[in-house]
């Protein structure tokens, strides 16, 4: 057997070697996409519909209103984004070294290990909104647009948008169809008649449907989610394996793979590394809100009128890629500016270090919010009001940019990055940063009276 060997050249990327930027931005979009994922750690069925748990009057519909408005789907949206851009800064650093063959090895192997790293973060940390999963299959996919023109990846990322757009209004026909079967099924029993078997059928199913967000639903999920470790992986693995098997034809494509092919053209358009005009920005900023938001506050209203039903969340979806585009865009526009400004630096060094270290720090809010909302740990889950979960949020915030730029001082990576680049790689490399003598940075002192 030929072992292939890896050029002692092709090391993971150097810290002078990073853009800032993209660094800034990933810290941001980690905090954010934590303000979303919350609501699946605490609540029952709440993470759209806070009807059902959580909350929908006072503080808790606010903060409904303004996490729709601004968060769902967008920093999902920045998230792929950026995973594009890594993706293809990667395989474009490997290519310039020489590489060869052998970057296509190393991609690959990462990508693979990303893979399994989504199924242990799914099925052992408890996480039924685990996206690394996904981002793996979809990073198999970019392999083959990487060389493609930034215009023709813009028209790529829209195409799939269209698609999946087409996709949920079919979907929406149907439920509608389906709602008024159900409807007619009521007049016929309102007048004494007795229904078609379809129109029976149709009425039967809805109601099944309907009866998975029950309160009696509800409860028995929360009761679940409070047992120990090994009563809930068992009672989330089903849920997980339908994310895993349904998930990447009937979603992924339209909204992963979409943004990593637009990050990519963004990327190399030299939007995302800050290297632009602020007026450039500016345009993204005075363009995307207003067309994204008043998106989201149709979908928003049209779900309010009709009081949560199941036939409004449908009807929403239509546009749903749209809106999260748009505002998405407007983000990225908002967080360049941030970059180029003059103040912040402080916020700036600890949020580009939280980016730094982002596949151990999303991994870390699986592990911190297991301990507090499953049995696990305080058994919270079902307990907290949905504003009441931003208080984690903030906690955790603020933990991790107290503790991310206190590691990278005497680290080179987060542990999962290290552990992550020895895998792609196949060699270990340093993992402590050292002194001008070579030595590993002793750990601070604290001194005391």
């Amino acid at each position: 057997m030929t072992v292939q060997v890896v050029p002692t050249s092709l090391t993971p990327i150097q810290a002078t070697d990073r853009i800032a930027s993209l660094d800034i931005m990933r810290g941001i979009v980690l905090c954010g996409i934590l303000i979303m994922n919350i609501n699946g750690f605490g609540l029952a069925f709440g993470y759209n519909n806070p009807s059902i748990l959580g909350g929908d009057t006072g503080l808790n519909l606010d903060t409904w209103i303004v996490t729709n408005l601004l968060f769902e789907g967008t920093m999902r949206a920045l998230f792929s984004l950026l995973f594009g851009v890594g993706m293809f800064i990667f395989l474009d650093r490997l290519v310039k070294k020489g590489a060869g063959i052998n970057a296509a090895d190393i991609y690959f192997r990462r990508i693979t290990w990303l893979l399994v790293f989504g199924l242990i973060h799914g099925y052992l940390l408890l996480w039924v909104g685990e996206i690394l999963y996904n981002y793996a299959l979809m990073g198999f996919l970019v392999y083959s647009f990487r060389q493609m023109v930034p215009k023709k990846l813009i028209l790529t990322g829209l195409l799939l948008f269209c698609i999946g757009t087409v996709w949920n209004y079919y979907d929406y026909q149907k439920d509608k169809d389906w709602f008024d079967k159900v409807q007619q099924a009521e007049v016929s029993i309102a007048s004494g008649e007795e229904p078609s078997k379809e129109l029976r059928e149709a009425k039967d199913s809805w109601e099944k449907r309907e009866a998975g967000n029950s309160t009696e639903a509800t409860g028995k999920f929360i009761e679940e989610m409070q047992k120990g470790y090994f009563s809930v992986a068992k009672h989330l693995r089903p849920i997980l394996y339908d994310f895993n098997v349904t998930d990447p034809y009937r979603r992924d494509l339209w909204d992963v793979l979409s943004m990593m092919l637009i990050g990519i053209a963004l990327f190399k358009w030299g939007l995302l590394s800050g290297e632009k005009p602020a007026s450039i920005y500016w345009l993204m900023v005075g363009i995307g809100y207003p067309i994204g938001i008043a998106i989201n506050y149709w979908e928003m209203q049209l779900i309010l009128d009709a009081q949560f039903s199941t036939l409004s969340f449908s009807q929403s979806n239509i546009t749903y890629y749209w809106g999260r585009f748009f505002v998405a865009m407007a983000h990225v526009g908002l967080i360049m500016l941030f970059c180029k400004s003059p103040f912040f630096g402080w916020l700036k060094t600890s949020l580009a270090a939280v980016g730094k270290m982002a596949l151990t720090n999303y991994l870390m809010h699986s592990v911190i919010c297991m301990f507090i909302f499953t049995g696990v740990g305080f058994g919270l889950f079902g307990q907290l009001e949905r504003f009441e979960l931003l208080y984690v949020v903030f906690a955790i915030w603020i933990f991790q940019l107290i503790v991310s730029p206190i590691w990278l001082r005497y680290f080179q990576f987060g542990p999962m990055e290290w552990l992550w680049r020895s895998l792609s790689y196949m060699q270990m490399p340093s993992f402590r940063k050292r002194n001008n003598s070579g030595q590993p940075l002793a750990p601070m002192r604290v001194i005391q009276d």
